[in-house]
C-alpha cells in the first residue's frame, strides 16, 4: 500500500466558536474540485495506488442529512469520483475520525458523546460510507490526539479517559466488523499509555504510527522521540502497520520513517506507507499537496525502486 491521505471534509479540528485560527469551523464545504481533480491525477505518477479520503460532513448522508454542510458532495458524485479513481489504479478507503478532538464534523451528535444516541450515529455512518465504497478492505476511524493539549482553542473540550476510550472504540470497532471491512487507527495513544493499548487493542486492527519532525537516534541506540520508538514497539507486540510521514514539518519525513521502517519494521507486518499532507483542497493549498506527493514518491524510489 503506497498511500495518500485527501481531505473531502474540513470540519476536523475547529468546532463552532473555536479560537483556532488555522482551522475555522465552516458550514459549507470548502473543497476546491479543481484542486481536488489535479491532486488525485498527479498521484499514480508517484507510484501511490491508495487514497485514504476524509470524509467528514462532506457528503449528503442519508442516515443523518443533519450532519451535512452546504454544498456538500451527493452520493452519486463521490461513487463516480470513487469509480474514476479505481480506473487510475488508485484504490479509495473511506475515513471517518472519531476522535473527541477531531469530531466537528458529527455536528450536534459530538457534543453527545458516549451516550446511546452517539453511538447509533457513528454505526450509522459507518454503515453507510462503508457501502458507498462498495465494502472497502479497510476503514479508518482516526481517534487521535484525544488529549486536553490538543482542544484548548475548542468551545468545549471533552476527553475520554480510561476505559471509556476504550468502550467507545470496541463499539466503532464492532460496527466496522459489521460493515464488513478491517477498521484501522491511528496510533498515539500507544505514546502515552503503552501498557493499556498493547493489552486492550486487538491485532486485527491496522495501525497507523506517525510523527513529522527530524528522525535521529538516542547513544543508546532507540530513537529519540516515543513516536519513532512506538514504530519498534509495534512491530515487537506483532501489529501490522502502515507508517505515517508528513512534509508538514519538514521535507525529508517520508525518506527518513521509509529508513526506519526497513531497519526496524518485519516485512510480513509493513503493510505499506503512507503520507498525509494535512492541507485542504484550496487553490493556495495545490503546490502543498503536490508536493508531499512528490516527496512521498522520491522516497519510494530510493527505497522501493522496484515496487
Amino acid at each position: 500500500m503506497w498511500a495518500y491521505l485527501m481531505h473531502l471534509g474540513d470540519n476536523m479540528w475547529g468546532d463552532p466558536g473555536s479560537t483556532l485560527k488555522f482551522a475555522r469551523y465552516e458550514s459549507e464545504l470548502q473543497t476546491d474540485d479543481k484542486v481536488w481533480k489535479d491532486t488525485i491525477d498527479f498521484l499514480p505518477s508517484q507510484g501511490i495506488n491508495t487514497v485514504l479520503i476524509d470524509i467528514g460532513d462532506a457528503i449528503q448522508y442519508e442516515t443523518h442529512p443533519e450532519i451535512s454542510v452546504k454544498g456538500a458532495w451527493s452520493k452519486d458524485k463521490l461513487k463516480k469520483e470513487l469509480s474514476r479513481m479505481r480506473a487510475m489504479g488508485l484504490e479509495p478507503i473511506p475515513k471517518l475520525n472519531f476522535s473527541a478532538g477531531h469530531d466537528a464534523w458529527l455536528g450536534i451528535y459530538s457534543r453527545m458523546l458516549s451516550t446511546p444516541q452517539y453511538y447509533q450515529v457513528c454505526e450509522d455512518v459507518i454503515l453507510e460510507v462503508a457501502e458507498l465504497f462498495d465494502t472497502p478492505k479497510y476503514f479508518h476511524l482516526g481517534m487521535d490526539e484525544e488529549v486536553a493539549i490538543h482542544q484548548s482553542g475548542l468551545a468545549m473540550c471533552v476527553v475520554r479517559n480510561g476505559d471509556l476510550w476504550w468502550h467507545d472504540i470496541y463499539h466503532l470497532f464492532n460496527a466496522c466488523e459489521k460493515a464488513g471491512v478491517r477498521p484501522w487507527v491511528w496510533s498515539d495513544y500507544c505514546w502515552h499509555h503503552p501498557e493499556k493499548f498493547f493489552e486492550k487493542m486487538p491485532k486485527s486492527v491496522l495501525q497507523s504510527n506517525w510523527f513529522y519532525s527530524r528522525i535521529r537516534k538516542n547513544p543508546d541506540g532507540t530513537y529519540n522521540h516515543i513516536a519513532y520508538q512506538t514504530y519498534v514497539k509495534l512491530n515487537e507486540m506483532g501489529y501490522e502497520q502502515v507508517p505515517t510521514s508528513s512534509t508538514w514539518e519538514q521535507w525529508y519525513n517520508s525518506k527518513e520513517t521509509m529508513e526506519l521502517s526497513r531497519e526496524s519494521i518485519s516485512y510480513d507486518l509493513l503493510l505499506g506507507h503512507m503520507t498525509a499532507p494535512w492541507h485542504f483542497c484550496k487553490p493556495h493549498t495545490i503546490h502543498m499537496l503536490i508536493n508531499d506527493a512528490f516527496q512521498f514518491g522520491l522516497a519510494k524510489k530510493e527505497f522501493y525502486p522496484n515496487d
